[in-house]
């Protein structure tokens, strides 16, 4: 193996760097919480689901929670294809119990709207995601027209 083969296989490539770089999250670090919006905006929704625990629910909006990463992956499968995530920046605080809260701001964009969105996160000892809400900040007229389109 040459000198350049051996660098170029311990370097991240150029899209690797992209995308820990795109994923940055203002005031967050958990990982789990980056790999959640790399996994969506990457399409790859069984990953994305994989981050939650056995018993984790999600609860998207205008939905009922769904719970466990089957049920998780099925709802992302059907609705959350062509969606893309854009953090902006986020708190976390870790609550009495050892579970870390994150609070995630940004926008949300589909094929017809784009949306400015609150994630509200809770991950457990084990950093498994066991409660994810996602509430859209929007007036409700501007929720009203997001739901006749």
């Amino acid at each position: 193996m040459t000198f350049a083969e051996s660098t170029a296989a311990t370097q991240p490539s150029v899209a690797e760097n992209i995308v820990k770089e795109e994923f940055s999250i203002e005031g967050i670090a958990e990982p789990t919480i980056l790999r959640y919006f790399q996994t969506l905006n990457a399409g790859e929704l069984k990953a994305t689901s994989d981050l939650f625990a056995e018993d984790g629910v999600m609860y998207p909006p205008f939905e009922s929670g769904f719970v466990g990463p089957d049920a998780i992956a099925t709802y992302l499968q059907q609705e959350a294809q062509n969606i893309k995530a854009f953090p902006h920046k986020g708190i976390s605080e870790i609550l009495e119990d050892g579970q870390i809260q994150v609070q995630v701001t940004g926008k949300a964009q589909t094929s017809w709207c784009g949306v400015n969105v609150l994630w509200l996160f809770i991950l457990n000892q084990q950093q498994q995601i066991i409660h994810a809400k996602i509430k859209l900040l929007a007036s409700p007229q501007e929720l009203l027209t997001l739901r006749r389109e």
